[in-house]
């Protein structure tokens, strides 16, 4: 399954967005122009449906509802999420879920719904807030989608939403994760305990991953071979390769001496080959050798296409957007206004679609709408 179509309003900082997804959706536009704020409003999906979360812990972890309201929210308070979904984007979508939020008057002012709303083929099915809701208001600081009890007749959304996954690695984080001190962040987004991830696959399964991975790896790190995960004496689990050079006795090394860029690849194919679930991706590109960007959304599309999943990434890289493969359909640009991030697909622009016919990629077409317009004024700074 996969989200076809996303509606947002008053999220973070976009007062509406209301576009149709595909099974790649690449998200381009200018820094701080809201592309991992696009991606958090599924993450909070996720985060509503996950056990142990729900709507109170995923406004909470965002630092309360005045900080996900979008400052151009104005006489419109309300913040809104609706997204659909179907088995493929050539079909009439499945399930419709929405949620509206507002703040509570009084009390704490703890976050409530104005609204959830669940659709299946067009028949509604919830409809909140119910009778049961009006004679007790404190039901409205809970979803249904987090509650087992009431979620029965669109647990498979549930399920959907709660299996996203989304990876930023950083490669500090995963060589030194006793370094970094205090609890760490739910669903692991930065990695910190990707190799316990790793140690925690069934064998069968964990072998055959390491398996393509280090396939890719032999192309990607040309003196690279033999990945494979051990434990050491402490039983801390590790990632372990051999290295060829001018001695007669490969060297061994392990994953605090892998480059960035190897370690942010591996964490990425993991990652692809890991389940069947929404992927949402950050600016994949980082530390990795162009020629090897460029070649990311075939990739993706690969590995995708036999497991039917999703992927949303973030990106900037001229490299990676050269892909004759990537359509204007697949591509949503986000250009910053005075009323907020506006967010649109990119062969609904005329000139883009134009330039695309022309042959041009979207990295012609569309990147450099995600310029900033006085950008050369950088080289003038004394």
């Amino acid at each position: 399954m996969i989200i076809t179509h996303i509606i947002l309003k008053n999220w973070r900082n976009f007062r509406t967005v209301d576009v149709s997804l595909r099974d790649r959706v690449f998200l381009v536009g200018p820094n701080a122009s809201g592309k991992s704020n696009f991606l958090d409003s599924l993450r909070f999906l996720r985060d509503l449906a996950k056990d142990g979360g729900g709507l109170q812990k995923a406004v909470r972890d965002r630092g309360g509802l005045s900080k996900i309201r979008c400052l151009y929210a104005r006489r419109y308070p309300d913040v809104e999420i609706e997204v659909r979904l179907s088995e493929n984007e050539l079909v009439e979508p499945t399930w419709r879920y929405g949620v509206g939020i507002k703040q509570r008057k009084g009390g704490q002012n703890e976050p409530i719904l104005s609204y959830e709303r669940v659709w299946k083929n067009g028949e509604q099915l919830i409809n909140r807030p119910d009778a049961e809701d009006e004679r007790d208001e404190l039901r409205l600081t809970q979803t249904y989608l987090e509650q087992i009890n009431a979620n029965a007749e669109f647990r498979e959304v549930s399920k959907f939403l709660e299996s996203i996954l989304y990876l930023h690695l950083v490669p500090q984080l995963l060589r030194y994760p006793e370094a970094f001190s205090g609890p760490g962040i739910q669903d692991d987004p930065f990695g910190r305990n990707f190799l316990e991830r790793v140690i925690r696959t069934p064998e069968k399964t964990r072998r055959s991953r390491l398996r393509k991975i280090e396939d890719a790896l032999k192309i990607a790190v040309p003196q690279l071979k033999q990945l494979t995960d051990v434990k050491d004496e402490m039983g801390i689990p590790h990632l372990e390769a051999v290295y060829e050079h001018w001695r007669p006795g490969a060297g061994k090394q392990r994953e605090d001496q892998f480059s960035d860029g190897t370690l942010r690849l591996i964490g990425l194919l993991w990652s692809l080959l890991e389940s069947n679930s929404l992927l949402l991706l950050e600016e994949p590109e980082l530390s990795l050798n162009s020629g090897i960007t460029a070649k990311l959304p075939s990739l993706i599309h690969r590995l995708q296409k036999s497991r039917k999943r999703q992927v949303m990434l973030s990106t900037h890289s001229a490299d990676l957007l050269s892909d004759e493969g990537i359509g204007g359909e697949e591509v949503l640009l986000m250009t910053p206004t005075s009323e907020g991030t506006k967010v649109e697909v990119a062969s609904s622009i005329q000139e883009i679609r134009d330039l695309l016919d022309g042959g041009l990629t979207i990295a012609d077409a569309a990147l450099p709408r995600a310029t900033p317009s006085q950008v050369e004024q950088l080289s003038l700074l004394k």
